[in-house]
C-alpha cells in the first residue's frame, strides 16, 4: 500500500512579495529550499496563517540568501506581504517505509533566514 506523508515543511515563513502579474507559483529563497529538501517545480501546499487560505502551486527558485517568499499570479490574491505561511510538500511511499520516514522541517528566523 502507498500513502502520502509529509516530506518537507517550511514552518512560519513570511511573505515578502506578491506579484499578481506573473505566470503563477511561489518563489522561495534557494537556501530555504535546500534546507527543506525542496526542488524547483515541486508541487506544494501553501497555508496562510493570517487568513486561513490554502492553495496548491509549485516552486520557483528564488535568489539565494534573499529571504524571498513571493506569491505569484493568482496566488498573490491569497496573501499579503507580511502574512505568515506554512509551505508543505508530500511524498508517496510504501506504508511500512512511511512509519520510519523523517521529514525535513525548518523554522525560518526573521527575514526568512535559517
Amino acid at each position: 500500500m502507498q500513502i502520502q506523508v509529509l516530506k518537507s515543511k517550511i514552518h512560519r515563513a513570511t511573505i515578502t512579495e506578491a506579484n499578481l502579474n506573473y505566470v503563477g507559483s511561489l518563489t522561495i529563497d534557494e537556501n530555504l529550499m535546500e534546507a527543506a529538501n525542496l526542488i524547483e517545480n515541486e508541487k506544494i501546499q501553501v497555508v496562510n496563517v493570517n487568513n486561513g487560505e490554502r492553495i496548491e502551486t509549485y516552486i520557483i527558485k528564488g535568489k539565494r540568501g534573499s529571504g524571498v517568499i513571493c506569491l505569484n499570479g493568482p496566488a498573490a490574491r491569497k496573501g499579503a506581504v507580511g502574512d505568515v505561511i506554512v509551505i508543505i510538500s508530500y511524498a508517496l511511499m510504501d506504508f511500512e517505509a512511511a512509519k520510519t520516514f523523517k521529514p525535513w522541517v525548518i523554522f525560518p528566523k526573521e527575514g526568512n533566514k535559517l
